[in-house]
């Protein structure tokens, strides 16, 4: 009877390594099809403008010019602003809530708060960009003595920065709740201060995860389409300042792609999220070489 128990059990536990298994290598199958339908819908651009694709400055559908140069800069600007916009105020809430918040009740609640910002459509980060920032900016040139777009680099650099600091606040406060209490008690016996705490033992022990949570963040502002494509002014052209419009490889595929009708115009968008994809793929294989290395060494 045990003999039979023990054989049944063991192929349950087969059958669910097996089911593991088989999430796992679907997983690896949907993302090569992604990359394999990209490449070859992108094929006809790839192989008719070649490299100068990356460097051409110029993205003009009405007479077959297309260059990518400007969409990779000004993604790169944007989520780059963005994410140093943000660490301060992510780190800062991380902190709060991981070291400082001992209220259950208030950590439950700004807990929800951040778990209710992350989920909010991007669409209505949008409108309230439009709607609210977008005026302040338009102020603040004025007053410069700058052009007022409104719209631009800056307003879609803040806008990500408010939509992805919940991303970083999720996991960085879990990794600080994680450093070891006698850690922290031994310091404070010894007559650390708050401050000489947070900057000499939680930060440095759960540093590995707090890069991993800004890096989770990085790589949603770079993919974000809705809200940059509200509010970014969406001008082909390359951002010379953070108070120009520009246009980041997510908008201008929203923008285009619907009323392309030319193969080449269609191909190149394509190719576009071709270089989306493979710059996600860059900063989290480097993300996570970086935290093993760092996590290594500690």
């Amino acid at each position: 009877m045990k003999i039979m128990i023990n054989l049944t059990t063991h192929k349950k536990n087969q059958l669910f390594i097996k089911t593991l298994k088989g999430a796992g290598y679907l997983t690896l199958i949907i993302l090569t099809l992604f990359l394999f339908t990209l490449i070859f819908n992108s094929f006809l651009s790839l192989k008719t403008i070649s490299l100068s694709f990356l460097f051409n400055t110029n993205w003009q559908p009405n007479t077959g010019n297309f260059g990518a140069a400007p969409f990779i800069i000004g993604t790169l600007f944007t989520s780059i602003l963005a994410l140093l916009i943000s660490i301060p105020f992510s780190l800062s809430i991380s902190i709060y809530i991981g070291y400082f918040l001992k209220n259950k009740k208030r950590k439950n609640t700004l807990e929800t708060l951040m778990d209710l910002l992350a989920g909010i459509p991007s669409v209505i980060y949008g409108f309230w960009g439009l709607m609210v920032l977008v005026p302040i900016i338009i102020k603040l040139q004025t007053t410069l003595g700058i052009i007022p777009y409104g719209v631009g680099i800056l307003a879609a650099s803040l806008i990500l920065s408010l939509m992805i600091i919940p991303y970083s606040v999720t996991l960085g406060k879990d990794v600080i709740n994680l450093v070891p209490t006698d850690l922290v008690e031994a310091a404070i016996g010894l007559g650390a201060t708050p401050y000489e705490v947070i900057k000499h033992i939680a930060i440095p022990y759960s540093l590995s995860g707090l890069f991993a949570g800004h890096l989770m963040a990085f790589g949603r502002a770079i993919s974000e389409t809705m809200a940059v494509t509200m509010v970014i002014g969406n001008r082909n052209f390359i951002p010379k300042s953070i108070m120009d419009p520009a246009n980041t490889l997510a908008s201008v595929i929203a923008n285009e792609f619907g009323e392309a009708s030319a193969p080449l115009h269609i191909s190149s968008l394509i190719e576009l999220g071709l270089i989306l994809l493979i710059i996600t793929t860059i900063i989290n294989i480097i993300g996570k070489i970086i935290v093993k290395a760092y996590t290594i060494e500690t």
